[in-house]
């Protein structure tokens, strides 16, 4: 068996392309979107995420404003640039990169910022609202996987699903999803006993560890889809999932690459989510704002 590509990158385009034609309306109403995205210190993996994310923006065209603040920068100091932003009409949405330089509450700052520009979705209020199902913005990444697997049509009510990784950011709200879906949902991570047992019964296995290479082929149910979270540099510079492609992808039905799988949608989410707080801010109804069943 020889995985099908599921293409993130082409799908993350057509999402673009959606949010430019939200963004000509909302221009010609005379209201131009903004993102502003906090990066603090010089993480360089964190710099190539930002400088993508601005440029997809731009794509879009939204506006992004990226606010660079030194390493040395305190607790006090960052909350109350937040909370600038946060007051600011012209910034739809707001985005602190993670992570944070030690020493920094990353939880403290992300709760400086309005629910209503929460665009990353990592506000106690938005993690509550996917939590009982009512709209709110969703965490990107897993949003992002969600939108892959509606577009390669994977029937996810009543199949089982396992999502290796437990973080806030992508396992747990990813589980969330899926269990609204009406999916059977395990959560396994990098610590859970005889992983592979685990692994090899999920219709739909969702990896978001950050250690390359962690399932192999023979951790995948032959038929299986999988979506491949990671990312990881090598000591070539290559960038790698948390899935060994090569004898994953000899297996399973479907997988994502690694680069050009989820990493895109996440992108295409961000931007989704700033249109639709402009939207909300300009009074016109989003797109999907319904209770999830």
């Amino acid at each position: 068996m020889t995985a099908r590509l599921i293409d993130g990158k082409a799908l993350a385009a057509e999402l673009r392309n959606e949010s430019a034609v939200r963004v000509d309306r909302l221009r010609a109403l005379g209201i131009v979107p903004g993102l502003a995205v906090v990066i603090v210190g010089e993480d360089p993996a964190s710099q190539v995420y930002v400088r993508n994310k601005a440029r997809a923006c731009e794509q879009a065209g939204v506006h992004s404003t990226v606010h660079a603040l030194p390493a040395t920068t305190t607790q006090a100091q960052l909350i109350a640039f937040v909370q600038r932003l946060d007051a600011d009409p012209r910034v739809h949405g707001i985005l602190v990169q993670l992570p944070l330089p030690k020493g920094l509450d990353s939880r403290a700052v992300i709760e400086e910022i309005s629910p209503a520009k929460d665009v990353d979705g990592f506000h106690y209020e938005s993690l509550g609202q996917l939590v009982v199902g009512d709209p709110g913005f969703r965490p990107c990444t897993p949003d992002g996987v969600m939108k892959l697997l509606e577009h390669e049509g994977v029937a996810l009510q009543g199949a089982r699903a396992c999502v290796v990784g437990r973080s806030t950011i992508v396992g747990k709200p990813m589980a969330l999803m899926l269990i609204h879906a009406g999916a059977t949902v395990t959560v396994a991570h990098s610590k859970t006993r005889d992983l592979a047992s685990v692994t090899r019964e999920a219709d739909v296995l969702v990896v978001a560890v950050g250690r390359a290479g962690l399932v192999t082929g023979a951790m995948v149910k032959p038929g299986a889809v999988v979506i491949d979270v990671g990312i990881n540099r090598g000591g070539d510079g290559k960038l790698t999932g948390d899935v060994d492609f090569a004898s994953a992808s000899a297996v399973a039905a479907a997988i994502t690459p690694v680069p050009g799988g989820v990493g895109p949608m996440t992108i295409a989410m961000l931007i989704a989510n700033t249109v639709r707080a402009a939207e909300r801010r300009a009074g016109i109804a989003a797109r999907m704002e319904t209770r999830i069943a």
